[in-house]
């Protein structure tokens, strides 16, 4: 996922990107709000300072709502009630409040671009999913291997078809835990590891599901034909 970060805060800028690299994210940014159009075209998310040396940030966030429908969150010491309402109202589609937990940030990221997906037209989740003969119904949460249908417990099942719908994306540990399990505890990460080394066992490919160091998992696709 490619971010565009509006932060004129060198500090702040310089601490984001590797903390967003580790989660699978690349990103790019600006110190100031005037050219921002013309860095919209190669983005998925745009992280949008109010506080700029040039354009108030509230007017920046206008123009990119009038120019495109990419998510934008605003990051902003301005928390008061007034301000958020103000930066919702003029497109932003979310808000957090500085300083802020980057845990939290990049769930919001995620839930975000994950909204924007799903309302492109024919960017639809197909039913039936097919990778190296494994084959994933998500209508009727089945999985058929090679022919054979595979009991997966609900969580494992839900795990895959996350991993699955991703096209093979990293979907972060955070983002796992969150989704499949609705919240967070001291020993998610390792619930998380024992569903995916129980899942690679009972699909016989351990090489689907692959390990992202320090980040997530994600599903080795097979490489392309040439």
């Amino acid at each position: 996922m490619r971010i565009l970060l509006v932060e004129d805060d060198d500090r702040v800028a310089a601490a984001l990107k590797p903390a967003l690299r580790r989660h699978g994210m690349t990103m790019i940014r600006l110190s100031t709000g005037r050219d921002v159009l013309t860095h919209l075209a190669d983005v998925d998310v745009v992280l949008l300072d109010l506080g700029l040396p040039d354009v108030d940030g509230v007017d920046v966030c206008r123009t990119i709502r009038e120019a495109t429908d990419l998510p934008i969150i605003i990051v902003s010491a301005r928390g008061e009630v007034d301000d958020r309402i103000l930066g919702l109202h003029s497109g932003a589609d979310d808000y957090l409040v500085k300083p802020y937990d980057v845990g939290e940030l990049v769930a919001r990221v995620e839930a975000v671009y994950r909204r924007r997906r799903a309302a492109l037209p024919g960017v639809g989740t197909p039913e039936l999913i097919e990778i190296e003969g494994v084959s994933l119904d998500l209508a009727r949460h089945t999985v058929v291997v090679d022919g054979a249908q595979v009991t997966l417990s609900r969580k494992e099942f839900q795990v895959l078809a996350m991993l699955a719908t991703a096209g093979g994306a990293v979907c972060t540990r955070n983002r796992i835990v969150a989704e499949v399990w609705g919240r967070s505890w001291p020993g998610a990460n390792r619930t998380l590891d024992v569903h995916v080394a129980t899942l690679r066992t009972k699909l016989g490919r351990p090489e689907l599901v692959q390990t992202v160091r320090g980040v997530g998992y994600r599903l080795g696709l097979p490489a392309p034909a040439e």
